[in-house]
C-alpha cells in the first residue's frame, strides 16, 4: 500500500480512492489471508460475489488474475492486474466483436510469458446456432487483450466438442474432446505445439487416465509432471491426481479436499497456483440439481493448501 493511499484512507476520501479503481493490495493473491487445510472462499466480495463466478487462474508472474463471471446469460472472462503495487478492480475482457450478444468465454489458461490466453469459446454466432465449444485464443498486445480467434484444426473441429484447454510450458495444449478414438464420452488429449500458432495432431493421453466415463475439467502442471481431474475413478465426488512415471500417466487417485463433499454441488475447474502452494477449484449448484448450466444458480471459487494433493504422491 502506498503512502498516498494510506493517508487518503485515513481521512476517508472514498471518492478519490474509487477513482484509482484499485483493491489496495501489494501482495500476491489480492492480499487475501492464505487458507489452511480446509477450503475457503477466495477473495469474497472481490472474486466471489452474488453473481456466478468460476475458474480463477493467475499468470506465471502473479501480475494478472483471470476468472469467469456469468453476466446476462453470457460467460465473460474478467481480469485484475497488479499495477504499481495495487490490484485493479476486476473488469471484463472483450473477446468477441459483438460484446452484447450472448456468448461463452470460460476456462482461461495463460502461456508462461503471459501474452497468450487459451479458453473454451462459443462465439455469439456459434451460440445462436447451438454449435459445440471450441478452443479460442487471444493475444496481449501493448498491454491489451485482443479479440479472440479460434485455434485452427486439428485442435478445433466442426464435428466434435473441444473444452478445458490447458497450455503447458512448451506451448503444447491439453484439452478434452469427444473424438472417435476416445475411450468414453470425452477424453483428455495433448497437442504438441509446433510454433507459429500451429499444433500437431492431438494424441489421446491413454487409458490409465481416460476411460469409458467422462474425463473433463482437467489441470496439467506446466512441467507435465502431474495432472488433476474430476474424480471418475472411485465412488467419491471431487478430484483425483495422476503423476507421470517413465513418461506415462498413471491411474489418478482420489484425494480428500479437507471438507465433506456437498451433495448436489458440482466440483470442477481444478487449478494449481504458479508457486505450487495452493489448490483452487470451483463449485456450482443448479436448481433442480440435474438442470446443468441452464439451471445454475450459484458458482463459487475456493482455495486450499496444496498439501492435500501432494501428500498423496
Amino acid at each position: 500500500m502506498t503512502i498516498r493511499y494510506y493517508f487518503l484512507s485515513i481521512i476517508g476520501v472514498s471518492f478519490v480512492l474509487h477513482s484509482y479503481n484499485s483493491i489496495n493490495s501489494d501482495k500476491s493473491y489480492l492480499g487475501q489471508k492464505p487458507p489452511g487445510d480446509t477450503p475457503e472462499l477466495f477473495a469474497p466480495s472481490i472474486i466471489n460475489t452474488d453473481s456466478i463466478e468460476i475458474n480463477t487462474v493467475f499468470n506465471s508472474s502473479f501480475t494478472e488474475l483471470f476468472f469467469t463471471r456469468i453476466i446476462d446469460g453470457s460467460f465473460v472472462i474478467h481480469h485484475s492486474e497488479l499495477i504499481n503495487g495495487n490490484w485493479t478492480e476486476p473488469r471484463p475482457i472483450q473477446l468477441y466483436s459483438n460484446q452484447d450478444a450472448k456468448s461463452v468465454a470460460i476456462d482461461p489458461s495463460i502461456t508462461q510469458d503471459g501474452n497468450t490466453m487459451y479458453f473454451l469459446g462459443i462465439s455469439p454466432e456459434e451460440r445462436s446456432n447451438d454449435s459445440k465449444p471450441n478452443i479460442y485464443k487471444s493475444q496481449k498486445i501493448n498491454g491489451e487483450w485482443q479479440i479472440a480467434s479460434k485455434v485452427e484444426y486439428p485442435v478445433s473441429t466442426d464435428e466434435y466438442a473441444e473444452s478445458y484447454p490447458v497450455v503447458v510450458a512448451d506451448g503444447s495444449l491439453y484439452f478434452t474432446s469427444d473424438r472417435p478414438d476416445s475411450f468414453g464420452k470425452r477424453d483428455i488429449y495433448r497437442a504438441q505445439y509446433l510454433g507459429d500458432g500451429k499444433f500437431d495432431t492431438p494424441v489421446n493421453i491413454g487409458s490409465k487416465v481416460n476411460s469409458e466415463k467422462n474425463e473433463r475439467s482437467t489441470y496439467v502442471s506446466p512441467d507435465e509432471s502431474f495432472l488433476i481431474t474430476m474424480n471418475t475413478y472411485t465412488d467419491e465426488k471431487g478430484f483425483a491426481v495422476s503423476f507421470k512415471k517413465n513418461n506415462i500417466w498413471q491411474t489418478p487417485s482420489y484425494f480428500d479436499l479437507g471438507e465433506p463433499i456437498v451433495e448436489d454441488w458440482i466440483y470442477f475447474c481444478p487449478y494449481m497456483s504458479p508457486d505450487g502452494k495452493y489448490f483452487f477449484f470451483s463449485k456450482r449448484y443448479s436448481n433442480p440439481p440435474n438442470s446443468g448450466w441452464k439451471g445454475v444458480t450459484k458458482g463459487e471459487v475456493y482455495w486450499v493448501n496444496a498439501d492435500v494433493i501432494f501428500n498423496h504422491k
